[in-house]
């Protein structure tokens, strides 16, 4: 079974382990056991009761396999993006060039580098370790448990979150969108680009992206075709994230070219659709469906999805066990929402 939570100092060798076998891309997963801590630390930081508003904080979720004690994945929130420096996207725009005197005119699609995102939430981190990445259960936790907490606890986050999701990138690391555009302002590859952003910021690539409008129909054709489509490793994760209602199209990664969305935290069907319920410890009645579950507490979360005899409305009944596993007691309140 597996167990979302808050990770510990203790989890540094395992989440260690995951960053380095971690893609290309997942800047915000550094393979540095002393960036890692920095993380770690921080996020067990944020988890201070007296938190009552967006800021630098960053909560750093773990997957534990409780028969092996090892992590199956990590996933992440960040309060506010760029609270410390912008966070810059690239806008898609439509320029209009028109000539009335020859009755002529164009719709040009260009980039435009912004922060508009600046002050969003921001879903990030998301990994998975290789016997996982095929099970859709796994990924539906590791993806919503963590909108469970947002939902237990809006005071900590804003009013709308982001998410970038990784775009086109070969196994060897190469961007074509990278290759096509942001070489030409910055002189090293793809991968070395995201290494130095996620050991010093995306600000400091962002700062020599060209500040004007990029017309895309003058960029290469492998640039074109990958702008704001998903890697394909990560197609089952975008699909999650468009059912909790994000939208896409409008925000590109100023990186690999692939789609920033976001929604309102409010609306997101894992926040809006999920019901509060007591729990009462006993003997459960036979399941009738799969639910994804959170407590409510902060240093102590925990999520997980569990097979459940519960309708909305009524307290929950769960087993000393997997009380145990929820850290809850008799009395005490369970966020759910129908799982996987």
């Amino acid at each position: 079974m597996l167990i979302q939570r808050l990770c510990t100092l203790a989890d540094l060798p395992e989440i260690e382990r995951l960053a380095i076998a971690s893609p290309v891309g997942i800047t915000s997963l550094p393979a540095n056991s002393e960036q890692l801590a920095v993380i770690i630390e921080g996020s067990e930081a944020a988890t201070d009761e007296t938190v009552t508003f967006t800021g630098e904080e960053r909560y750093f979720f773990v997957l534990e396999d409780l028969e092996t004690g090892r992590l199956a994945g990590c996933s992440s929130i960040m309060s506010a993006a760029g609270f410390s420096q912008p966070f810059h996207t690239f806008r898609n725009d439509i320029f209009m060039h028109a000539s009335r005197e020859l009755g002529l005119h164009n719709r040009m699609h260009v980039l435009s580098l912004c922060h508009d995102l600046t002050g969003h939430s921001l879903l990030t981190g998301f990994y998975l370790d290789t016997p996982w990445k095929g099970d859709y259960a796994t990924l539906k936790l590791n993806a919503c448990g963590r909108l469970l907490f947002m939902a237990s606890h809006p005071q900590r986050f804003a009013e709308s979150t982001a998410v970038e999701i990784s775009g086109v990138c070969d196994e060897q690391g190469n961007s074509p969108f990278w290759d096509g555009l942001g070489r030409h302002f910055f002189d090293v590859d793809y991968r070395e680009a995201e290494r130095l952003s996620g050991s010093h910021g995306r600000g400091l690539l962002a700062e020599l992206m060209p500040g004007y409008p990029i017309y895309v129909s003058m960029l290469p054709d492998a640039t074109q075709e990958v702008i704001g489509q998903v890697r394909p490793a990560s197609q089952v994760v975008y699909d999650i994230l468009m059912q909790e209602g994000f939208e896409t199209d409008n925000y590109v990664d100023i990186f690999d070219g692939g789609p920033v969305v976001q929604a309102k935290s409010a609306e997101l069907t894992s926040v809006r659709g999920s019901e509060v319920a007591t729990v009462h410890i006993g003997q459960p009645a036979a399941a009738t469906g799969t639910w994804l579950v959170a407590n409510e507490k902060i240093r102590d979360f925990r999520s997980c999805l569990c097979e459940l005899a519960w309708q909305p409305g009524e307290p929950v009944t769960l087993d000393a066990r997997l009380a145990e596993l929820l850290k809850v007691t008799e009395g005490d309140t369970i966020r759910l929402i129908g799982g996987a």
